[in-house]
């Protein structure tokens, strides 16, 4: 999960590296007389890859824009939280300062997704990122609730 507008802009850079190089990689398996099949089974790693940036991009620029469920799980609170940051456009220092704490703890906290983090902990976070969530059962506790 990209967290920082930092991590971001390297990611979009590592994208444009990766393509730059399937498409190198793709004139030399041709050069080589590889099938089309050959090919892309040999490029399907890196594509993997690729694709994977893309996905955390375009998440990444959803929760940039606002385009995120006000509803979580305790599972997922952590990651909501995250994305309240992001399209607060706050940065993990604000976020710190807010709190009172240091960036590395934030950084930490965030690292983890909040793991193991208190509901007095996700109360403060939501306060100094002034958003609301509403927390619904996970799909385990409705299972065996």
């Amino acid at each position: 999960m990209i967290k920082t507008e930092q991590e971001y802009k390297r990611c979009m850079m590592q994208v444009a590296q990766q393509e730059q190089l399937l498409a190198e990689q793709r004139a030399e398996l041709e050069k080589m007389g590889l099938t089309k099949e050959q090919i892309e089974r040999g490029l399907a790693p890196a594509r993997f890859f690729g694709e994977r940036l893309r996905r955390e991009i375009h998440e990444y620029e959803s929760y940039k824009s606002g385009q995120f469920d006000m509803r979580c799980t305790l599972d997922n609170i952590g990651r909501q939280l995250i994305a309240f940051r992001i399209y607060k456009g706050i940065s993990q220092a604000e976020l710190a300062k807010r709190l009172g704490v240091s960036p590395p703890q934030v950084s930490r906290d965030e690292r983890n997704e909040y793991g193991g983090a208190s509901m007095e902990k996700i109360k403060q976070v939501l306060k100094a990122l002034e958003m609301e969530v509403w927390i619904v059962p996970s799909e385990l506790e409705q299972v065996s609730g």
